[in-house]
Order: structure tokens, then C-alpha cells, then sequence
């Protein structure tokens, strides 16, 4: 077998490695570009769960690396002068020169071939089976064919320098610094005695201000050494190619093609603020070698590759694209309390959440606590203040939350979901026996179904309605039973489904329109959702006069109910969302064009809820933050319908996204719509709810702990577990949650069950941890910081 990789760097090097290992028959030639000793950057960073592969894939190579690393278990966060030192991460450092020169001597040791100061494309191996083109983010190979690899470049828009310094670390460092330019960031770490790297990164507009894209190498180096002085402490800044760059996020739809197969940075890239470039090349070289020694054709072999591989790299990339995504908007959070911000610099990516942070750094988690209790408490400390740790250590899904005169006793929401078993808009036992269960089950609130304002307001027959006097007695009957018999409070979702009325129930076919029986739907515009659904009538002054006073009787008879709280849907392509998303209006009207256009309607019909809902009673307002789709409602028109419903009277924004055009193109994931509840509350100051695939109380607790959104609603995990807070409270230890009297046997029970539960889940992850790799290995102590 020939092989001939092309690019000498770790990928490349390590996939050499571990097939000449395996197959010592191979004939196996890396090509680098560079000479031997070149090298570019300072270091690289691993895990300690990234050491554990590759401990397992090549013991020679992992003893080489280990014996030549600086090792560090916290991770330091300098913010305003303040410092947090967070432990139980486990990262080395090693000089990115000393990795290649360990891989050259153990591939040289194997009989793999190296040539260097060579360029060389595909063609230049005519009799190789298998041609790896390991060739780095700006790979001539993909390049060179485009076409079939469909790469999708992002360049982002911060700025960022590799340099380095003599300065030493005993922690992976961050420093966020101030000036009149804006913020600037140093990402610093030490990899080899004497030697540290630091990647400086700034928005846009800071780089701007600067006037470093005219500087020279050594301009930039003597600028940031200003700006870092203090954090210098003496020591100089080294430049080695240190030119200022945006990143690319680099996505192939393709990873091979005939004997060809793209690996590392060629193929993907994902941001250095996870220290994640590295890693990833060389587990794409254990994969790679995992799947050629599986046996079978080539052709087998790379489609088992691609196939096995891809799924782990997108994940890593999209916790890169989260972390970046943080660090791209830190001006948003730098008003936090320095104890919040340090929880968001840890949290970021999502990789690591409270419960991990319990796990490895209880005192800091315990100021967290501290901190998110004293807020709730109406008696958060100044930010620069010393914070003392409260005397309740609750977590912040289990501290209360006060809007206007509603007291919620949580921050754990039920979401509105739809039942679709309604009957003739009345809600029915099934109603009661859904919302009474959720009641009992320990959430703070608890939101009803979207409910229509009139009969041809609703998306399917079976909706309920809140248009006549019955269904408002059934609704009283449901809110009774709710105050009854728990603490929760309950808020009323009003809504017109507009150009997605009269359509099938969901399991008979969502959006799919009604057979028989359907009813004429109006909108912003004629455009249809669908092609197969009906044409809208494009709404007229009188139909908003009639849609503005239904909406008015609805929240009349609402407050009659007894409900605590009112929603206005304005999202997922309903009626008012209609209006406010340029896909959906084209009026030339006072009610399409501009923003301030689009809001009209909407907010006239949210004046009149609010006349009619008492003054101490609070109101949110559903708001799609992204239609999902080229040319939908920006993010400066989100935050302007934010800031135009607050000074309405709303004191609560529901952060949903999308469903608003039938060709949206969402970007799942775990808790998916986070960002856009964190972007809405910390551009506005508003407070927010957040939704969207989340499924557990850890990640509720990172949520709320980061700042991203004041309350948190689930959506299916309450279907199948009406309960989840009161587990959730008996996981934490949180006693003080109401149950019912007839519960509160099973509620003790499960207090004591918990406790020892979560005893031995915590153990169980104590061992499952990486090991640290700290001192491995015998080498010179001096290096192990």
C-alpha cells in the first residue's frame, strides 16, 4: 500500500504515525512545504480527556508529548480588576515546534518518509492508493476542487494576533481589559518553561479604532504591550507571523473523493477558544486510521471514515461556534457582576454547565449562588463590591422572581403546547386533569396553549378559545383548581393563528390544511404559508379594528378567570408575527416598511390587552428573535420590538424563533434559542424567558446562573414528566418546594431517595472523569506547572 500525505503538520503527521505502526508494509511519504525546523505559532493546548486518546491510540508518541508539556489544572479570569480562579479542568501546554519534532523522530522511527521545503498536489502521486491531504485551513486541495468538497467559509468578524512572551502561568489565563478604543482580550497560557502564548482578540470596531490593520508586526506587539502592561509584568511580546486575522469557520459538504480524503484544519475548523485546532486534526488521524485498519475497499474505508467521524466533529465545531459566538459580543456582558461574568467566560461553549462547575470548583459555584440569591432578593451588591456567601445556597432555578405584583416562588416555567383537544374552543377534562397535574408538580408558572381571540382566530379545530362566556367559566374552573392546590401561577397565551388558521390537527398532518370545513384566514399580506395553503385576505382597517377589540374582550374575560398573568403572541408566523417579519409583510401602507411600521399593529392591539389587564398584573410578549431564513427580521429589529413592548407596558419578553416561512432553515442543538434570550436581555436590560430544547435542571441552572434569561420554560420534557421540578428540588436538596398535602409522602420519600442518588451520580462522576495527566509520565518535574 502507497501513501502519500500531503502536509506536515500533526494531522498529517500523526495519521503517518499510527497506519506505518500498523501496517509497517506501507510505503507511507509526508510532505511538508515548510523546512523541518520552521514553525508558526507558539503552543497548542490538549485535555486531559484529549491525552487519554491519545494514551490509547500510540503510548510511545503520548510519553514523548507528556514528558515535554506545561500542565495546569485551573483556569484564571481577570475582569475589572477582580480575579477568579476556577480548578478541576486539567489542560497542557506544549511548544507547537516540540510536537512536530516529537512526531517527525517517532514517524522517522517507524520508516515513514518525510520530505520537507516540497509543495505538491495529487497528481504528483500517480501509483498512491490513498493521497491524505492534510494541507491546513487555506488547503491548495480543496481548493483546487471546490466544486466537490462545497467548502463554506465564515470569516468572523473579531480580529485576532498569535504572539507569545516570556511571562510564566500556573493557570490557562484570560484577561479582558478596557480602554477608549473598547475591549480587548488576551487568551494566554504557558506551554514550556520561559515560554507563553498569547492570542489577542477585539471586536471590529475596538480593531478599528486602533488603526492596527495599517500596523507592522512589531507596531501590533508594541500597541498590545501597552494595553497589557500591567498584565506583562515586565516581560515582552514575541511575534512569530503574528498578523491580525478574522477566524474562518470552515465547513466541507464533502470530506473525499476518490482516493482522496481531507483531514484536520483542511477539512474543518474550529475556534482556538476552545483550544480545540490540534485536537481535532489528531483524532481525525485516529479515525481515519480507526477506519482503514476495519477492513474492506478503499472506497469503504473513507465513506466509514465520513461517516463515523462527522457527527463529533460538528459537535466540537458548534461548541466552537458558541464560545466564538461569546466572545464576539463581550461588550454585552461586561456591566455583569464579575462573579457572572466569570461564569460565562466558563460556560460559554456549553461543555462545561453548573453541575460541572459544582463538581470541580464548589466555593465558586457557591458565589454564584450567592450572588443570583442576593439579585432576587432585590439586594444585589454593587458590582465591584466584595460578595459574601448568602445564607440560602439554593440553585437559581430555585430562587424566586418578581414581576409587578406576581410573585413566582421559581424560575421553572411549563411552555405553552399546544393540546389540540379542545371543542369548539372549550377547554376540556383533559385541560383540567393537563394543566392540574403540571400545578402540582413544583413549576413557578405554568403557561397556557396559545388561545384564540374568536373562532376563525384558531390554527386547528381542536384550539381553545377564549371568544364567549363558557369557555371562560371552563377556564375559571382550571385556574381554581391551579391555585387550589399548588403555588404555581398561571399566565394566559393569547393568539390569531392568521394565514396558519384552518389547519389540520398535528397528528393528522401539521399545516396541513383542513380537508373540509376550513375557514377564510387573513394576514399582514396575501402570501401564503404554504403552496397548498390557503391565500390570506390582506387585513384592512376595519379587520384590525375587529381583531384589536376581540383581543381587547379576550383579556377582559381573562382577568375574570383569575389568570396571573397575559401573554400576547407575536411569533412563529402567526397573525401579529405576520406583520412584524419582512418576509411576511410587503404593505406599503403606515403598517409595512419599516420597522416602526411593522410594530404598529402589534402594538396597538397589545395597548388595548393592556387597558384592560390590571395594573399590578404583568404582561410578556411572544417574539420570534429569527425567522431562519435570508432576509427575515434582524437582530436590531428584535431589539427594537423588545424595547417598543417594554415602554408598552410589557414586563417580560418569550423568546421563541422562527416557524414564521415554511422553507426555514433552524439550527438545532441543544438549547438552541438561548442565545437569542441572551442577546435580547443583555443588549435591552429586558427581562427574558428562554425555550427551545432544553431538557434538564442543569442546564436550567446555567441559564440563569450566566445571565441569559430570567425564567426558563420546557416544553416535552413536562409532557412526560409533570413533576420535573419537584425531582429537580429533591436532586438539589431543596426542601422548601409546596406540594400537596395529599403528595407530600411520596414528595419526603423522594427528598431522602434524591439525596443518596445524587451522592453516588456524583462519584460515578468523579471516576468517569479524565485522569490527570499532570506529572505523567517521569518527565522534569520544572515542567508540570
Amino acid at each position: 500500500m502507497r501513501v502519500a500525505v500531503i502536509g506536515g503538520g500533526p494531522a498529517g503527521l500523526y495519521f503517518a504515525i499510527l497506519l506505518k505502526r500498523d501496517r509497517p508494509e506501507a510505503i507511507v511519504t509526508v510532505i511538508e512545504r515548510n523546512r523541518p525546523d520552521d514553525t508558526f505559532g507558539f503552543g497548542v493546548v490538549f485535555s486531559d480527556q484529549t491525552l487519554d486518546a491519545f494514551a490509547a491510540a500510540d503510548a510511545p508518541s503520548y510519553r514523548a508529548i507528556i514528558e515535554n508539556f506545561a500542565y495546569w489544572d485551573d483556569i484564571e479570569i481577570h475582569v475589572r480588576g477582580t480575579v477568579r480562579r476556577i480548578g478541576g479542568n486539567g489542560f497542557c501546554g506544549c511548544s507547537r515546534r516540540s510536537l512536530l519534532m516529537l512526531l517527525h523522530d517517532r514517524a522517522r522511527a517507524l520508516g515513514v518518509e518525510l520530505i520537507f521545503n516540497r509543495e505538491a498536489t495529487p497528481e504528483d502521486f500517480p501509483d498512491a492508493d490513498l493521497i491524505v491531504a492534510a494541507d491546513g485551513i487555506n488547503s491548495p486541495i480543496r481548493s483546487a476542487d471546490e466544486a466537490h468538497f462545497q467548502p463554506n467559509t465564515d470569516p468572523r468578524p473579531n480580529r485576532y494576533a498569535w504572539m507569545g512572551s516570556t511571562r510564566p502561568f500556573d493557570a490557562f489565563t484570560f484577561f479582558f481589559k478596557q480602554r477608549t478604543e473598547g475591549i480587548f482580550i488576551a487568551h494566554c497560557y504557558q506551554y514550556e518553561r520561559g515560554a507563553s502564548t498569547w492570542v489577542l482578540e477585539m471586536e471590529p470596531e475596538t480593531f478599528r479604532r486602533t488603526g492596527l490593520q495599517h500596523a507592522t508586526e512589531a507596531e501590533s506587539a508594541r500597541f498590545m504591550q501597552d494595553v497589557f502592561a500591567d498584565e506583562l509584568a515586565g516581560h515582552q511580546l514575541i511575534t512569530n507571523r503574528s498578523h491580525w486575522r478574522q477566524f474562518p469557520m470552515i465547513r466541507c459538504a464533502r470530506w473525499t473523493r476518490g482516493n482522496v480524503v481531507l483531514l484536520g484544519d483542511a477539512k474543518a475548523t474550529a475556534h482556538f477558544s476552545i483550544g480545540s485546532g490540534t485536537k481535532l486534526a489528531m483524532e481525525d488521524a485516529i479515525a481515519l486510521h480507526a477506519a482503514m485498519l476495519a477492513g474492506g475497499s478503499l472506497a469503504d474505508c473513507l465513506t466509514r471514515f465520513e461517516h463515523g467521524r462527522r457527527e463529533a466533529v460538528e459537535k466540537i465545531q458548534h461548541a466552537a461556534d458558541v464560545s466564538l459566538v461569546w466572545f464576539e459580543h463581550v461588550r454585552r456582558f461586561w456591566p455583569m457582576h464579575p462573579t457572572r461574568f466569570a461564569f460565562g467566560v466558563m460556560t460559554r461553549s456549553k461543555a462545561i454547565t453548573y453541575d460541572d462547575l459544582a463538581l470541580r470548583a464548589p466555593a465558586f459555584v457557591r458565589e454564584v449562588d450567592a450572588l443570583f440569591a442576593a439579585e432576587a432578593a432585590g439586594d444585589a451588591p454593587p458590582c465591584m463590591a466584595a460578595l459574601q456567601p448568602a445564607d440560602s445556597q439554593r440553585p437559581p432555578m430555585f430562587q424566586p422572581l418578581k414581576l409587578r405584583g406576581m410573585r413566582l416562588t421559581n424560575r421553572v416555567v411549563v411552555s405553552p403546547m399546544c393540546q389540540y383537544s379542545a371543542q369548539q374552543g372549550m377547554p376540556t377534562d383533559w385541560h383540567l386533569v393537563y394543566y392540574g397535574a403540571r400545578a402540582t408538580g413544583g413549576a413557578g408558572l405554568i403557561y397556557t396553549e396559545m388561545t384564540c381571540v374568536s373562532p376563525t382566530a384558531r390554527i386547528t379545530p381542536g384550539c381553545t378559545g377564549l371568544w364567549n362566556d363558557e369557555q371562560a367559566a371552563a377556564w375559571t374552573r382550571i385556574v381554581g383548581f391551579t391555585h387550589a392546590h399548588g403555588s404555581a401561577k398561571i399566565c394566559l397565551q393569547l393568539g390569531h393563528a392568521g394565514r396558519k388558521g384552518a389547519t389540520r390537527l398535528m397528528w393528522d398532518g401539521m399545516d396541513q390544511p383542513l380537508p373540509e370545513g376550513a375557514w377564510p384566514v387573513i394576514s399582514a399580506s396575501a402570501i401564503p404559508y404554504a403552496v397548498q395553503n390557503q391565500v390570506p385576505r390582506a387585513m384592512d382597517r376595519a379587520d384590525m379594528d375587529c381583531v384589536v377589540e376581540q383581543f381587547r374582550q379576550a383579556a377582559r374575560r381573562g382577568e375574570r378567570c383569575g389568570f396571573d398573568m397575559l401573554e400576547l403572541h407575536c411569533a412563529h408566523g402567526y397573525l401579529l408575527a405576520s406583520f412584524l417579519s419582512p418576509l411576511t409583510n410587503t404593505r406599503r401602507d403606515e403598517y409595512g416598511g419599516s420597522i416602526a411600521n411593522r410594530l404598529r399593529f402589534p402594538l396597538q392591539v397589545f395597548d388595548a390587552m393592556r387597558t384592560v389587564w390590571p395594573e399590578d398584573k404583568p404582561m410578556s410578549v411572544r417574539l420570534s428573535a429569527t425567522d431562519w431564513a435570508d432576509g427575515g427580521i434582524s437582530e436590531a429589529d428584535v431589539a427594537a420590538v423588545a424595547r417598543a413592548f417594554a415602554e408598552h407596558g410589557c414586563d417580560l419578553i418569550d423568546v421563541s424563533t422562527g416557524q414564521t416561512v415554511a422553507d426555514a432553515a433552524p439550527v438545532y442543538g441543544r438549547m438552541f434559542q438561548v442565545p437569542f434570550s441572551d442577546m435580547i436581555r443583555n443588549e435591552t436590560g429586558l427581562a427574558t424567558m428562554c425555550v427551545g430544547s432544553i431538557t434538564s435542571a442543569d442546564q436550567i441552572n446555567t441559564i440563569l446562573a450566566a445571565g441569559r434569561a430570567d425564567l426558563v420554560a420546557l416544553a416535552r420534557p413536562h409532557l412526560v414528566d409533570s413533576g420535573f421540578a419537584m425531582r429537580a428540588a429533591a436532586d438539589y436538596g431543596v426542601a422548601e418546594i409546596l406540594c400537596p398535602v395529599q403528595y407530600q409522602y411520596g414528595r419526603d420519600a423522594l427528598m431522602r431517595s434524591a439525596a443518596r442518588e445524587r451522592a453516588d451520580l456524583l462519584e460515578l462522576r468523579r471516576r468517569a472523569r479524565p485522569k490527570s495527566h499532570g506529572g505523567a509520565g517521569g518527565g522534569d518535574p520544572s515542567h508540570v506547572i
